[in-house]
């Protein structure tokens, strides 16, 4: 793996990142303003949360496995 692709990796674990904290602050949202009334959002809206979190943890894991590979090879 090269440096670009390493650096590359991380842009894309931070963007995971920003989303999944879009995703929280949403869900966040839904729970302080909108319900009880928007209950039936609450399912959609902890799905996306979890998906976007759990995309987040697989990019970082592979970027910090990337990471440690290029450390043991310089």
């Amino acid at each position: 793996m090269t440096e670009e692709e390493l650096k590359a990796m991380h842009k894309a674990v931070k963007k995971a990142k920003r989303i999944a904290s879009e995703k929280a602050s949403e869900l966040h949202d839904l729970v302080e303003d909108r319900l009880p009334a928007a209950y039936e959002d609450i399912p959609a809206v902890a799905q996306a949360t979890y998906d976007a979190c759990q995309a987040w943890a697989e990019a970082n894991e592979a970027y910090k496995a990337a990471e440690a590979q290029m450390t043991e090879e310089s």
